[in-house]
């Protein structure tokens, strides 16, 4: 009988590392999933609860050291683990310094001592790396991180990228944009729009809009940014950098739309773009990816699961001002 090909998915109980975990499983892997399960749940792994291809280890990834046995025969290895949550990265930038680098250095030293058997090493990086950047952003844009937590995912892809070049590491690297959908993340952290408006939506209370809602962003559905990834495991190519997005933004004020409900607007916070537009001809040419799912495909299939999100955080201007308060006290205008 043929030994199946081992992947080791870092956040894989999370909001992208799952859907990752299911496309490697419907490709014959057996999967290894790190995950603290901070941010990420068993539950979304629940699909997978009677598959002995599937392992789970509820670790933090800085506890892993080179020669651990859990990526031993890995033929890829793709690192979703970290803090993803921005707003808090203001008052505890040495955790995520911590979790985002360090932990990224023993994935990697983890993934060296593997190298024998490495197809590849796929890391995902984020598009905060660019700060207010012009649009369509390429993938040459100056990087100008405009917090901690788009610095701490810079550094981490420097990292990765330093890897490839001195231990020949075969890295790639994904920036991703503005992913949405099933299995997004809800913890108690005050973050991405999809998590505040669906919680909101169950409770009947009003979506709380940043500034007057026309800025845009470069929605991207679960299941495409995860089709990128696989894509970038299986190419010929490493060292590279892709952007990662629908090439498509939408204005929040769309996504109010297409929610249905009442509206209640707070202020716009310094640090963050009227827009954000990856360029996204390189990984279509090098990768032949594509997004599939359009925005309003997506939106239908997060609010037909929304129950997924009974209990999160349920957020309105005061929380979400007492929550920020030490990003408008440090970032800049």
């Amino acid at each position: 009988m043929r030994t199946k090909p081992i992947a080791v998915v870092t956040g894989g109980a999370g909001f992208i590392g799952s859907h990752a975990v299911d496309l490697f499983v419907e490709l014959g892997f057996r999967v290894h999933v790190i995950d603290n399960l901070t941010g990420g749940r068993q539950a979304n792994l629940a699909q997978h609860a009677n598959n002995p291809d599937v392992i789970l280890e509820a670790r933090d990834i800085r506890s892993y050291a080179s020669g651990d046995k859990f990526f031993k025969d890995a033929v890829n290895v793709v690192h979703f683990a970290g803090i993803g949550d921005l707003v808090p990265a203001i008052e505890q930038p040495a955790e995520y310094m911590s979790v985002n680098i360090q932990g990224t250095v023993a994935m990697l030293e983890c993934a060296r001592a593997a190298s024998a058997t490495l197809r590849k090493f796929v890391y995902a990086a984020s598009s905060t790396c660019y700060g207010l950047a012009d649009v369509p952003t390429t993938e040459d844009h100056p990087i100008r991180p405009e917090h901690p937590y788009g610095l701490s995912k810079n550094l981490a892809e420097q990292v990765c990228q330093h890897w490839h070049l001195v231990y020949r590491l075969p890295v790639n690297s994904i920036r991703i944009f503005n992913a949405y959908g099933t299995r997004s993340r809800t913890s108690g952290a005050y973050g991405a729009v999809f998590g505040v408006f669906l919680r909101q939506k169950l409770a009947g209370k009003p979506f709380t809009v940043v500034g007057d809602g026309t800025q845009k962003r470069d929605f991207i559905f679960v299941t495409d940014v995860a089709r990128g990834f696989i894509a970038a495991c299986e190419t010929d190519f490493v060292g590279r950098v892709w952007n990662l997005g629908a090439g498509n933004p939408q204005s929040v004020n769309r996504l109010v739309e297409l929610l249905g409900g009442e509206v209640t607007y707070i202020p716009k916070r310094p640090g963050e773009p009227d827009v954000t537009f990856a360029e996204i001809s390189r990984i279509k040419r090098e990768l032949g990816w594509q997004p599939t799912v359009s925005f309003e495909q997506g939106v239908a299939r997060v609010v037909e699961s929304i129950e997924y999100w009974r209990d999160a955080p349920l957020w309105d201007s005061e929380s979400i001002a007492a929550a920020t308060e030490s990003w408008f006290k440090y970032i800049r205008q």
